[in-house]
């Protein structure tokens, strides 16, 4: 179990990391950021990325909420990736949460779960059974997820949006706030409002 860990990216989405790790007794070693805009975070120091050498053997969660860089920095730094999951998430011991993924506060993932790497389930956000979230996936506070529903790599699901179950959300698509999904959503795609509806696609990395 990691009692020291490294955050990298000195954001608010590393604040609610720090929380969660002081609900779990873990310190926080060090908050590592490639360009610092600030010296502390709750207290603790931000350092630059240029003066911190990160070892495969060092705790590390990536503080960022950005999809794409955490998948970008995951692959080009080699550590241990642990997970942090808040004390106050429901966590079915039937579900499967893969290494770098954060549970924020009131989060609740159902049995048959499987959640990938470096995803964020954020506050309140509902997962019920039998879904697969692949890793990048960010699943924003208060929405909800019916059975069986796929999300691909890199997705975004937005602010109170809701998905019907059996839905399949590509990679790298965005579910804007508030929208609920009652046909599958292809890759690359943005979709908003209520049917949710394709208002334009991102470009292909």
């Amino acid at each position: 179990m990691a009692i020291d860990t490294i955050l990298y990216g000195a954001s608010g989405h590393c604040k609610v990391i720090i929380d969660i790790l002081e609900c779990a007794q873990i310190a926080v070693r060090t908050i590592v950021d490639d360009h610092p805009k600030t010296a502390t975070i709750l207290g603790r120091q931000v350092v630059h990325s240029s003066q911190i050498n990160i070892q495969q053997s060092d705790d590390l969660i990536l503080s960022i909420g950005n999809n794409k860089v955490r998948k970008m920095l995951s692959a080009q730094l080699k550590a241990n990736y642990i997970k942090a999951i808040h004390p106050n998430a429901i966590i079915s011991k039937h579900s499967s949460i893969d290494v770098g993924t954060v549970v924020m506060a009131g989060a609740i993932v159902n049995p048959d779960v499987t959640i990938g790497k470096h995803c964020i389930i954020n506050t309140a956000a509902v997962i019920e059974h039998d879904c697969i979230i692949e890793d990048f996936v960010h699943i924003s506070p208060n929405s909800s997820l019916a059975g069986g529903v796929q999300v691909g790599e890199g997705a975004q699901v937005g602010i109170g949006a809701k998905v019907i179950q059996g839905i399949k959300i590509g990679k790298w698509s965005v579910i804007g706030a508030g929208t609920v999904i009652i046909s599958d959503v292809p890759d690359y795609s943005v979709v908003v409002g209520n049917p949710g509806r394709i208002i334009k696609k991102i470009h292909n990395e």
